[in-house]
């Protein structure tokens, strides 16, 4: 087990190193002050060049993109522009690794595309020299990025540093189901074949994974079901993260898990609540009830699990939607086949819904070497239009999507905007999958046409609405991502990985029995307390303060 994770002391050295790397650079020594911007075109106006510009893309690729530099949205992007991208493609597994390495050897591309770069990260390298503030950029060419502003108002103050700049464009997205991501889906034939309820307490959930188990609800005579799995990559697919809100509330965004408690930050980690839920999972797996694959896998693993072609044998996934482990549309058509589990109701009564943000910061970084800034952000500009937005998700107009006719009714009974008329497969070569900037109101990604010959949107959205909404996160307790000072940033750069690292790798050693909760429970609060755990709390709340404050 020991071998699956980092040790905290070289996260430490590796966090030291990339701020001692790039601590010479100086805000003011980019060559993108002094360029030739009789090039770009005005705002609005295409192509952004008459002469090709190159710009140096650094991206962070979902799996289900097959090649960035030949892919189709690629391709009309440069058309459109007359904007050639160079790619440097990170995989998910390697995408923190290569950023860190990157900002601290001082060879920096010209963009930092979907790495969703943390506020904390943006401050240090911004405040340095590294990241080119953007607010000037918005400002003269930033027509869309303004409209985006006035249909989402609480967007701009969000990515705003306390020292008033914006180094990073955001992906927007008012997604229903994904504002309450941590779901687990359950395949409801086996619980036809088996006389069994969806389960509605950690009991009642228990009982059914053991039958999951051991009366070969696939029928094919072997023993070969998995009772639940997850992944150890993306959003939503930690096996704890559902099963935790049965036990204390357990909000997973970026890996922090803090929450408010009368104004006060707090985390569930260091909670007797959170070792009982551990002592629950653990119980899970002990029994072979939860998959081992979990703690290691990614999600094509994962999906490869939930699409075995000889037979059924996943039978619980935790997953933000069921597009996660089975193919949308797929062959197979089991996604049609799992439905969601509400909250559990745990021993105690706990049974919560974490709520997450609609803003994933971070998205769209340029460099101050850049030599091209404006042809950068007028890219990134352009991409926060409806169409872009429906390309880089979707698809191609008039192959994979149409815009409404006036008659056709939306998913919110609201006239539509727009319609699916085709659906690509997982891994596919003709758009983003979600990579970058880009804008989706709630009123427009619940616009598409309500087809219920393509129901993938309806089915999310009313398995949300029925089983999640319900037990919904209490506003007052949710932490916005905060900004911090210079030196509150510094700090917690240091403090936030390694406690985050460890209570995930503690989180896996204690489920999986390689750390005992017995015996070892209180050295792993010692080990927080060593990591300074109060501290990283204080500071967040300070945090927390000031913008609560300013308001």
């Amino acid at each position: 087990m020991r071998r699956w994770f980092l040790s905290c002391s070289s996260v430490v050295l590796g966090v030291s190193m990339v701020l001692g790397g790039c601590s010479d650079l100086k805000a003011g020594d980019s060559q993108g002050e002094n360029i030739d911007t009789s090039k770009v075109s005005k705002a609005g106006e295409f192509p952004i060049s008459k002469e090709k510009v190159t710009l140096k893309v650094m991206v962070k690729s979902p799996a289900y993109v097959e090649d960035f530099a030949t892919n189709e949205m690629t391709k009309y992007l440069e058309e459109k522009t007359n904007v050639h991208i160079e790619w440097d493609v990170a995989t998910e597994k390697s995408a923190p690794e290569k950023l860190n390495i990157m900002l601290g050897s001082g060879d920096y591309p010209d963009v930092i595309l979907g790495f969703g770069v943390s506020n904390t990260q943006q401050l240090i390298y911004g405040s340095q020299g590294v990241f080119l503030p953007l607010n000037k950029l918005i400002e003269e060419y930033g027509i869309e990025t303004k409209k985006m502003f006035k249909k989402a108002p609480y967007v701009k103050d969000m990515i705003t540093a306390p020292d008033g700049n914006i180094y990073a464009l955001p992906q927007v997205n008012e997604c229903f189901h994904c504002s309450m991501s941590q779901k687990a889906w359950i395949y409801k034939p086996w619980l036809d074949k088996l006389g069994l309820k969806v389960p509605t307490t950690t009991d009642e959930f228990y009982e059914v994974l053991k039958a999951f188990k051991t009366q070969d609800p696939n029928g094919n005579g072997k023993a070969d079901e998995i009772p639940m799995a997850g992944a150890a990559l993306g959003s939503a697919v930690g096996i704890d993260q559902f099963l935790m809100n049965s036990f204390i509330l357990n909000p997973v965004e970026g890996e922090k898990r803090l929450y408010l408690v009368d104004g006060k930050v707090t985390v569930p980690f260091d909670k007797p609540e959170w070792k009982e839920g551990l002592q629950y999972l653990h119980k899970l797996y002990s029994e072979g009830l939860i998959d081992a694959q979990s703690f290691t896998q990614d999600r094509t693993q994962f999906k490869q699990m939930g699409e075995n072609p000889d037979a059924v044998i996943l039978g619980v996934a935790a997953a933000q939607h069921n597009g996660i482990f089975t193919d949308f549309y797929g062959k197979s058509g089991r996604w049609l086949e799992y439905v969601t589990v509400p909250p559990l109701k745990g021993p105690k009564g706990v049974q919560v819904t974490p709520y997450r943000t609609s803003v994933g910061g971070g998205q769209f970084l340029i460099t101050t070497t850049s030599k091209h800034p404006e042809a950068a952000f007028r890219l990134a500009d352009f991409m926060y239009t409806e169409e872009m937005a429906l390309r880089t998700d979707i698809g191609r107009p008039d192959k994979e999507w149409v815009w409404a006719d006036k008659s056709e009714i939306g998913i919110n009974g609201k006239p539509a905007i727009w319609k699916r008329i085709a659906t690509l497969p997982t891994v596919q070569n003709v758009m983003w999958s979600q990579t970058g900037p880009s804008l989706r109101t709630s009123d427009f990604r619940l616009g598409e046409v309500a087809d219920p010959k393509k129901p993938q949107e309806i089915i999310l959205y009313n398995e949300t609405k029925n089983n999640y909404e319900p037990y919904k996160q209490k506003t007052e307790s949710f932490f916005p991502p905060p900004y911090f000072t210079n030196e509150q940033a510094t700090e917690l750069a240091d403090l936030e990985k390694v406690i985050t690292d460890y209570v995930k790798e503690m989180i896996a050693r204690f489920v999986t029995g390689d750390a005992n909760l017995d015996k070892d429970w209180d050295a792993y609060l010692q080990s927080l307390e060593n990591m300074n755990l109060q501290r990283y709390i204080e500071i967040n709340q300070a945090a927390y303060d000031a913008k609560d404050q300013k308001k």
